[in-house]
């Protein structure tokens, strides 16, 4: 093999200061795969190297092969707990979302010097480590090894945006709830009306005008194709209309009316403000469905390396 190196991100790095963070983490990850599986000597585990440690050999089995998320913690360098108790979190809410088991892949348990812990399948890992921060060199190279091994690097983008994408478009749909029972009890009687201020708010058109900008499909909602800064935008919106509302006591369908399309225009204004680009000028993003599909084949696929070959049952 080459000679192995870390990417580096930084002022020699080539990555412009004026990125934002998603920007600089997918700026070190693309550097890392330029460079030839370009990894770091320092507790280097992510490759396919059979002569050298490796991922797989930190994993154990115990009725299905499993790692434990103080291991993983290891692997990425960090020091403490936090920063993977919290992607695995996240992990946990996209299976959740997905309608993948959760007991299959994810099971808790408690480390002596650790404390909390978790039992992570390799699917588990792949969602924990897609969770993570790629501005980490070792998130970044983490996330390479395990796309590779679920699709060759095809399509990295599309795969850490629509894990983030469903569990956006997942929280959506309980506060949209949320607001719906809010808007109600203060008196909105068309929630359609209601719903339809808002976004003429935020996109300066009505939600008919949106799903034709966007070809949306008939059926469907425009959320399932907007990518993950409009889906948190409007994710924002929503649970800013529900808070004003109920902090003003505000009543009446008209007055809430107003209220939802004054709270979208705020969204709208700051967006152009902070980017400079209008809401409804995002590009449209791959149906999450779509999205959710291929994250549910990995699941598949993991599943499938994580277990017992024929001769192992024997």
């Amino acid at each position: 093999m080459s000679p192995i190196r870390s990417p580096q991100v930084g002022p020699r790095s080539g990555l412009r200061r004026d990125m934002n963070p998603a920007q600089e983490g997918l700026g070190a990850l693309i550097a890392f795969i330029a460079e030839g599986f370009s990894m770091g000597t320092e507790l280097d585990l992510f490759h396919f190297d059979g002569d050298r440690p490796n991922f797989e050999a930190c994993g154990q089995q115990n009725g299905f092969k499993f790692w434990c998320a103080s291991k993983l913690m290891e692997c990425l360098g960090y020091t403490t707990m936090g920063p993977i108790l919290k992607a695995v979190n996240n992990a946990i809410a996209a299976c959740a979302t997905l309608g993948i088991p959760i007991n299959d892949n994810f099971q808790e348990m408690n480390h002596p010097e650790h404390g909390r812990d978790w039992k992570l399948s390799r699917f588990a890992c792949y969602m924990t480590v897609m969770n993570g921060d790629a501005r980490n060199a070792k998130v970044a190279q983490a996330q390479a090894y395990f796309i590779t091994m679920a699709e060759a690097f095809r399509q990295y983008v599309q795969e850490a945006d629509g894990v983030e994408r469903v569990l956006i478009r997942g929280e959506m749909v309980d506060r949209e709830k949320a607001l719906s029972g809010t808007a109600s009890a203060h008196g909105v009687e068309n929630y359609a009306f209601f719903q339809n201020a808002g976004y003429r708010g935020m996109y300066n058109m009505d939600l008919a005008q949106i799903r034709v900008k966007k070809a949306v499909p008939a059926g469907r909602s425009p959320l399932d194709f907007m990518g993950k800064t409009e889906l948190a935008a409007n994710l924002f919106r929503i649970t800013q209309t529900d808070e004003k509302i109920r902090n003003e006591s505000i009543r009446g369908q008209k007055p809430l009316e107003r209220t939802a399309e004054q709270v979208g225009k705020k969204v709208r204004d700051t967006m152009i403000s902070l980017s400079g680009t209008k809401p409804e000028s995002l590009p449209r993003a791959p149906d999450l469905r779509e999205v959710q599909k291929g994250i549910k084949r990995s699941a598949r696929e993991y599943q499938k390396l994580g277990s017992p070959t024929k001769s192992a049952k024997e």
